[in-house]
């Protein structure tokens, strides 16, 4: 790496030169992601007040660009207030692991050629875990707070996150038989081609796309799926008793969730960092930034549905997710193990 290079360079011991460099590549990695993830609220709430043709967040600096900074110093300035009747160290411990969990998933997310923070031959089942782990999050904040609204939304939500977290593995198995690696940036790297006909949603995986995209917004409480809140009882679901900092980590933590399927939706059907087209004009822009406009499209995507979609009910949420999702992903799975062995047995 070229922290590594820079530091060995200095004289410093290799070990110690690798752990500084990767210390510095996670803290300027996180900083960028917070900074755009702060961008990406701002243009959630302006294409939201777009839809409803009003103007949204305008009043805080140039054009509301410094609004969502301003909504950041008021959460940390805020009291945390912890219910008296609480489990302290459990309900303090439950923003934490949401946030730390959401930061981690991250690692393995390959931005361009070679500008991964952690680039393991298993990236999709480390990225699996991370997702699944987040679950308990969720439980402990619902649990913690020793009032029946916050436990039954968390119940709620972890049933939603478990169920369609079974559709996505489907999916992402179809696309790791295209592939034939578990190592996201091997899967960006068997989409390359003379044009964007070559990535997987131009394939026989493209009715894996639309599953995909409608599972992440269940796995991350997006609407119309964010059942786990509710204005007649739940209110905002398992993080009601939750104030200031805790309540901006659960917030942040949803948001980098968001933001990281978006991610996940790019590398897996739209070719990761590759552009459109192998030729000039196209390669000359760096391969970041058409990751980072492909993970805008889909935010986009989420943006208008949360804006234009009204709310399913819980039966529907589930019938949608076991009766339809799942049957048919798994036979696109067979459908997919067998295309990749008569029309495709190179691989």
């Amino acid at each position: 790496m070229l922290f590594t290079d820079l530091f060995a360079g200095l004289g410093m011991n290799h070990s110690f030169a690798w752990f500084l460099s990767q210390f510095l590549s996670i803290l300027i990695f996180d900083v960028v992601l917070l900074v755009m993830i702060a961008y990406l609220l701002l243009a959630d709430r302006k294409i939201w007040a777009a839809v409803q043709m009003r103007r949204g967040p305008n009043v805080v600096g140039p054009f509301g660009l410094l609004q969502t900074f301003a909504d950041l110093t008021k959460f940390l300035l805020k009291e945390v207030i912890i219910p008296a009747g609480s489990n302290k160290v459990v309900f303090m411990l439950a923003p934490l692991v949401t946030v730390v969990l959401a930061f981690a998933g991250w690692a393995v997310v390959p931005l361009d050629k070679n500008w991964v923070i952690a680039d393991i031959n298993v990236g999709i089942l480390y990225l699996f875990a991370m997702s699944s782990l987040g679950v308990y999050g969720i439980i402990m904040a619902g649990w913690a707070s020793n009032s029946k609204y916050p436990f039954l939304s968390a119940l709620r939500a972890a049933a939603q996150m478990v169920s369609y977290e079974v559709s996505i593995g489907f999916v992402i198995i179809t696309v790791l038989l295209f592939a034939g690696s578990l190592n996201l940036s091997k899967i960006v790297e068997a989409q390359a081609g003379a044009s964007l006909l070559s990535w997987n949603v131009f394939s026989i995986l493209f009715p894996m796309l639309p599953i995909f995209f409608v599972s992440a917004l269940a796995e991350t409480n997006r609407p119309p799926f964010d059942l786990v809140e509710a204005e007649s009882e739940l209110v905002a679901g398992f993080f009601v008793e939750y104030s200031s900092t805790p309540f901006l980590l659960f917030f942040l933590g949803e948001y980098l969730s968001i933001v990281l399927m978006c991610a996940m939706c790019s590398i897996l059907f739209l070719g990761g960092w590759l552009p459109p087209a192998n030729i000039a004009p196209f390669t000359w822009i760096p391969g970041i930034i058409w990751f980072l406009l492909k993970i805008c499209f889909f935010f986009f995507m989420f943006a208008m549905v949360k804006a234009m979609v009204p709310r399913y009910r819980y039966d529907q949420l589930m019938r949608l997710g076991w009766k339809v999702f799942l049957p048919t992903s798994l036979l696109w799975v067979v459908l997919t193990a067998g295309w990749v062995l008569f029309v495709r047995p190179h691989l």
